[in-house]
């Protein structure tokens, strides 16, 4: 499956999980939900990832977590937050870069409309 196939299918589990949930819920919620519908898809994910950060050659102790690898090539993160803020596309970038994946989306349920609140974040593309 292509990485636009794997998108697609993201983005129409984000849509079916807002559906029957709605907004303004907990992200761990719909988390859950999405991995469930993901799953449900036939596509493998991985929750709460460890973000590895090497610096200077030396890894760092300090566990960052990504919200979901999906067929261990799109990396999704999650929000559900009132306003949207510049520094959680920075750090959909970064965990994209930190694990050499070419594609995040970042996805915020406590939003009036769902289709419009799931951001493409591109690393090379």
């Amino acid at each position: 499956m292509s990485i636009n196939e794997i998108s697609y299918h993201i983005r129409g589990a984000v849509y079916d999980v807002y559906k029957a949930l709605g907004p303004g819920l907990l992200e761990s919620v719909y988390e859950e939900a999405l991995c469930f519908e993901l799953e449900e898809r036939g596509l493998k994910v991985d929750r709460q990832v460890q973000v590895p950060i090497i610096y200077k050659g030396r890894a760092l102790k300090t566990e960052l977590r990504l919200d979901l690898l999906v067929e261990d090539l799109v990396i999704v993160e999650l929000k559900s937050v009132v306003e949207m803020r510049d520094v959680y596309y920075k750090q959909t970038l970064t965990y994209c870069k930190l694990f050499k994946k070419r594609l995040g989306l970042l996805v915020n349920f406590n939003t009036e409309d769902i289709l419009t609140s799931i951001y493409r974040v591109a690393n090379g593309l």
